[in-house]
């Protein structure tokens, strides 16, 4: 006869905890991106006036954050490898809320920079980079789709929290607003983190190697080892390239569609299309990836990154638009997965967090530099459609490079069934 504590330990045996895992990041990525990253535009106007700063001055705290933020990756990749993500996650969401009531505080430039230069530390703690780690860790089989289902919850963050936080700013100001997100940047992130975080099998046979029970398939590069790889420069340069043109769009693409003749609302949308297509370009991010293979699919995205780009110098000519919107939003949304795809299937899981982060360093410094990188790029070319189609032929040596050296890379570990 099967008793009550063996049949319960049944049931939670059949639930694969990386699936609980991967619930609790879905809900924690959500309320840490929607807060520390997408409040910010939100509250910028309020900043300038009470700072009596200029727009530049006060957004160039978080580039500064973003900055921080690629500086701080190789560190935090190595940290998830030994220790597993709950005591970095559940630190980093510790440090996110105290400098968020902080934030609501600053009454100086210098101040708003110091707070941001630390949040910078505190979004490499727990945005996309750990979370993917945990993952990672947690996963042979169905990682693309877990990865998936995390970023489709996170990509709703935007949607969800720069209405809520501009509600807020409307009926209690600006600095009272920002303590309300930190309250609930606490309540939420810190015990979810604390709570259901644990390390996974590779963390404890990385920590007792001696006793290691590891799957087969979870093998690994070391990052020492990664770095003497050509492949790994590779998915270092084109990730790189892909931030920085995803960045400058972001920025700079509604004065482009303005310059042409669109209605200021009208170019604003298009913008905010991109972000609506990256949910279906998730969506077919795992049945592609299962097609044609992690390595070929990211090279690919960059491919049609690149078609996408160079459409732009076109529409005030042609009725290119509307696909050029549709592709950019659809390969932004497939690269937001196929970076940690592609990092895991070609130098493994143990290692995944170090190599990944070494790879985010060189993306999220490209994000950092763009949107007054590009502005300078495009004073000097002269116009925004030499800049765009500069950056789509980038792009497509960048992908077409990937391509190639996805062919003759050799593998991490064993691919999972």
């Amino acid at each position: 006869m099967i008793s009550l504590p063996g049949l319960l330990g049944r049931r939670r045996a059949a639930v694969h905890y990386g699936w609980i895992i991967v619930g609790a990041l879905s809900v924690t990525e959500t309320v840490s991106w929607g807060i520390i990253y997408y409040g910010f535009p939100v509250f910028l106007q309020p900043m300038e006036r009470a700072l009596n700063a200029s727009a530049v001055a006060v957004a160039g705290a978080f580039s500064l954050a973003l900055a921080v933020t690629a500086f701080a990756a190789v560190p935090v990749g190595r940290w998830i490898d030994r220790g597993g993500p709950r005591g970095l996650m559940t630190t980093g969401s510790c440090l996110a809320v105290l400098l968020t009531f902080a934030w609501a505080r600053t009454g100086s430039l210098a101040m708003l920079y110091a707070v941001w230069g630390g949040m910078g530390v505190a979004m490499a703690m727990t945005l996309y980079d750990p979370a993917f780690a945990a993952i990672v860790q947690w996963f042979g089989k169905h990682r693309d789709r877990a990865l998936l289902i995390v970023t489709l919850a996170a990509g709703l963050a935007s949607t969800i929290f720069m209405p809520f936080a501009a509600w807020l700013l409307a009926r209690i100001g600006w600095r009272a607003a920002i303590e309300v997100l930190g309250i609930l940047l606490a309540a939420i992130t810190i015990p979810i983190h604390a709570a259901v975080l644990r390390p996974s099998s590779l963390t404890e046979a990385t920590a007792r190697p001696a006793v290691s029970r590891e799957p087969a398939d979870a093998g690994g590069v070391p990052l020492g080892d990664a770095v003497r790889r050509a492949y790994f420069w590779t998915l270092n340069v084109t990730f790189a390239v892909g931030a920085f043109a995803t960045v400058t769009i972001t920025v700079h693409l509604i004065p482009f569609l303005t310059q042409h003749g669109y209605p200021p609302g009208y170019a604003a949308a298009a913008v905010g299309w991109i972000g609506a297509m990256q949910i279906p370009g998730r969506l077919l991010f795992v049945p592609v990836a299962a097609w044609l293979g992690p390595r070929a699919v990211t090279g690919s995205v960059f491919v049609a990154q690149a078609l996408a780009m160079a459409m732009l110098p076109l529409v005030g000519r042609l009725p290119m638009l509307i696909p050029a919107i549709l592709l950019l939003g659809a390969a932004n949304g497939m690269s937001t997965l196929a970076r940690p795809s592609a990092v895991a299937d070609a130098f493994g899981r143990r290692h995944y967090a170090s190599v990944s982060g070494a790879i985010a360093a060189g993306s999220n410094g490209a994000r950092a530099l763009a949107p007054v990188g590009a502005a300078l790029l495009g004073a000097w070319m002269g116009s925004y459609a030499q800049l765009f189609g500069m950056l789509a032929g980038a792009l497509a040596l960048a992908g077409a490079a990937l391509l190639v050296a996805a062919r003759t890379a050799p593998s991490g570990a064993k691919r999972a069934a």
